[in-house]
Parts: C-alpha cells; structure tokens; sequence
C-alpha cells in the first residue's frame, strides 16, 4: 500500500505539473487532507549534503520552489552542516539506506558522495521508483554503469549525472561547427588536463584510528568498500587517488572534458585502449609501485569506429598530470590551447582546421574554431550564467515533475541513456591504466608488466577480448550490505 500511495502521489505531480499550465487550483477547493494541489512540490532527499553535494541539493531545490525533505552524510560537522542549516526541517540520516526506507514519500534523491558509493546508493534508490541526479563519474567501474543505464529504462527513472557543463548552451556552437562540416574529415581529438591536483601516485597513508574525528562514520563511509581501520585524510577529498574509493584524474574531470567530443561526434563504445604511465624513481633503476593508488600521471589512447557525424574513425588521446598535446602550429604561439595557461583543454583536428575548447564543468567553454585558410570563429571568453550550473539540476527536477519519456526528461542532456556509456569510455582509461600496472616476478626474479599492451575491447558484452586478466576492472568486490 506504501508503494501504491508513493506511485500515485508521483503520477499525482506529474498531471498536475501539465494542469498548472493552464490554472493554480488552491488546495482548499481540491479539500482533503493530504490532497496534493498542482502547485505542490517535489520531495527531496540528499545522499552527501557536503561538497558539491552541498551544491546540487541547493540547485534542486531551485530557491525553495522544492521540498528538503531528508539529508543523509557520514559527518555532518564538516560542509554538511551548512546544508543541514539551510534546511532545517529536514530530517538528518547516516545511512541512505535506513533513509530510503524510513522515508517513503522522497521522489528524487541527489547522489554526491565519494565515487565508490554512487552505483551501490543509485541503484538503492531507483530500485524504490526514485527518481536520481548522480554526480559524475556516474559510477565506479563499467559494470555498474551499464547496470544503471539499463535499470532507468526498466523503472522509468528520469536520471541526470552530475557533468553540468552537458547544459552549457555553447555546446551548440561546437555542435553547429561539427555538423556544418567546418572541420572536413576528422579523425583526432587530443584531451587533457592538470589533475590530479591531489596526493596521488604515493603509498597509502597508514590507518590510525586515533585520529578519526567523532562525527564521522567511518564504516558507512567505507561503505561497499573492504572494511579498513580508519585512514587519515582519505574523508573529505584525498580518496580521489585510491581505486578503491576514487577513480583519479578521468573519474574527476574526465566526463567534462571527455562529454565536449563524444557529445558532438556522436561517438559510441570505444574498441581499443591503450596507455602508459609515469614512473617515479625514489631508488635507483626500481620504480616505485603502488597499485592501490591512481598514478602521477597516464597517457591513453582510446580509438573509436566512425559515427555518423565523425564519418571517420576516431583517434581520442588523454593525458594527465600536467603534461598536454603540443600547440597546433594554426594556433597563434602566444594564445592559450584550450582553456587559462593550457591547463585543461580539448582539441578536436580535422582537415579543415581544429576546434579548441576549455574543460566543461562550470569553467567558461571558450570555444574557438582555427580553419587552415587563415578565418577563424570564437564564442564568448567569458559566460554570463543566467542560472546555477546552467539550470543542470532545475532541468532534472522538472523532468522529475513532467515524468519518464516527457518532452523534458527527453531534453536532459546527461541522462543515463547518453551519461551511461559516456562514463563506460571515461572507466575504460582506468581498465588500461590498471592493467598496465598488473605484473608478476619471472624466473630471474625480475618483474615483468604482462598487461602492457592495446586492449580490445567488446563494448556490448563489456569484455576485454585479448587479455583476460583486465576483465576483473570491469566490475569491483562489494561488501555485504552494498552489493549490486
């Protein structure tokens, strides 16, 4: 029964958002209690309510027009206690699972933890009929993002992850470029950035739970992570450089800059990966090894078929820690390539000219088209945002409102429909990276990196087809209580 009133109060909503159209009926004439009146608003529930978490329930509830309903993180003496302060009648939870359960009117959560519980606390939800917004990465390995993108289609869930910058309404112009043919055949696009601007490519930090704050539950942060005594500095930030919480530099700012070029080419599952790292020597001849962590910095290939708008196949290089492509001699030596100093940037080359664009977070885009005939088109160095994130949240809620399949849930630019195989591209340069560190000792006591090679790869089935050993990075171990 429970299920049934949470159902027919969302179709309820949903109705009265098309009726609010064309009159406000006042909730005394409608009569009743508990009647909902089409101006009625969504409930809304927070899984991490510090950070960006912070952010994203704040835009979703779009300056009160939506109801807070229930705030769920692991430490509400850090960023979260401003959250809870600005919605004090919000009810304040631990565990999202006991949250989602207890409260059973909640129609849309938004999911801004750590990486390793976006999958495991997405499918919690939407498995009760909610409605989520998930923070990017959209999950933590491939297997779960294909799971979720699947699972949205099944339940009719209006899903949105969290890469703002898919809303950007410059985006257009580059779309506009690509598809009026002003770079001819393309076949490169070179991506970078300056992350991880946070310790990694180190040893792990020893646990010492003597120093874990009060506050924090560090065993529903670990969440369906292996159990660890407590690690100092891990919470709030630093997880983003340890696999089993984060997925480095690519799952921070990979869907902003990857998003630029697979939106506008269109492109598809990846079929080879391939990459390199950098080493760092602390001993002579023996470089240092620490698998459990992301590296200093990668290098990756990702190649894709031709798509309908590339035409071509596709050559797509990422690298990160600092290093980038060299300058296109059409770009003038003087300018930036990409965004400020060069620091993040993508460019997509073709045999016309090349299009140079800054990272697509909340960043300016700073779309420029060099041609090789010498004429050239910029868009704005500087954006006047008209609303939070360009509306990312507010257009999620309102396809929330309008339901699955409406004119606005078509119209979300991240839902798990495109954000699903988006993220499995972005993941894919982690599989490479992880199987390129995988080595054993030989005969002469030598180590040998065996998984050094270009990984084919099987997008439909999620399987590498050349190298059986990289399949285990697809999907992850899960403790009890988190599995999915």
């Amino acid at each position: 029964m429970k299920k049934k009133h949470r159902n027919s109060r969302r179709d309820f909503i949903k109705k009265s958002v098309a009726a609010s159209s064309i009159m406000i009926i006042p909730r005394h004439v409608l009569g009743g209690p508990g009647y909902l009146a089409p101006s009625d608003q969504l409930n809304l529930a927070a899984i991490g309510s510090g950070g960006k978490g912070a952010s994203d329930i704040s835009n979703a509830s779009v300056q009160g027009r939506e109801h807070v309903a229930a705030l769920c993180d692991v430490d509400f003496s850090g960023s979260a206690s401003k959250t809870a302060q600005k919605f004090p009648k919000a009810k304040q939870y631990a565990d999202y699972r006991v949250m989602l359960d207890k409260e059973k009117d909640i129609d849309a959560v938004t999911i801004s933890t750590p990486d390793h519980v976006h999958g495991p606390a997405a499918a919690y939800a939407m498995e009760r009929g909610i409605h989520v917004y998930v923070q990017k990465p959209m999950t933590h390995n491939i297997r779960e993002a294909r799971m979720l993108t699947e699972m949205a289609r099944e339940k009719k869930i209006v899903s949105q992850m969290g890469n703002q910058g898919g809303s950007n309404p410059l985006l257009n112009m580059v779309q506009h470029w690509i598809d009026s043919d002003e770079l001819g055949a393309i076949s490169d696009v070179q991506i970078w950035t300056n992350r991880p601007v946070w310790p990694q490519g180190v040893p792990m930090p020893d646990p010492n739970p003597s120093l874990k704050p009060d506050a924090l539950n560090w065993d529903l942060w670990l969440g369906p992570a292996k159990e660890k005594p407590y690690t100092p500095n891990m919470h709030p930030f630093s997880w983003r450089g340890w696999w089993d919480y984060g997925t480095g530099a690519l799952g921070d700012v990979g869907c902003h800059l990857i998003d630029i070029p697979f939106r506008t080419l269109g492109l598809k599952y990846p079929k080879s990966a391939e990459c390199s790292v950098g080493s760092v020597f602390s001993r002579m001849w023996t470089p240092d090894y620490n698998p459990e962590g992301c590296p200093s910095s990668s290098f990756i290939t990702i190649n894709f078929d031709a798509s309908e708008k590339s035409k071509s196949p596709i050559k797509m290089t990422w690298s990160d820690g600092g290093i980038r492509p060299a300058h296109p001699d059409i770009i003038p030596a003087d300018s930036d390539i990409g965004g400020k100093e060069s620091a993040n940037g993508v460019l997509i080359i073709g045999q016309k000219g090349i299009i140079s664009t800054n990272i697509n977070d909340s960043s300016p885009l700073m779309p420029k088209l060099y041609r090789y005939d010498g004429t050239t088109d910029f868009g704005p160095e500087v954006e006047e945002m008209i609303e939070p994130e360009y509306g990312h949240q507010r257009k999620w809620v309102d396809a929330c409102k309008a339901g699955f399949g409406s004119k606005e849930h078509l119209a979300l630019t991240s839902s798990f429909d495109y954000a699903g195989p988006m993220t499995e591209t972005v993941l894919m340069g982690n599989l490479a990276i992880r199987s390129y560190l995988i080595r054993k000792e030989n005969s002469k006591g030598q180590m040998e990196y065996y998984g050094r090679k270009k990984l084919l790869w099987d997008g439909e089935n999620m399987r590498i087809t050349n190298f059986e050993e990289a399949n285990q990075f697809v999907t992850r171990d899960y403790r009890e209580g988190f599995k999915i």
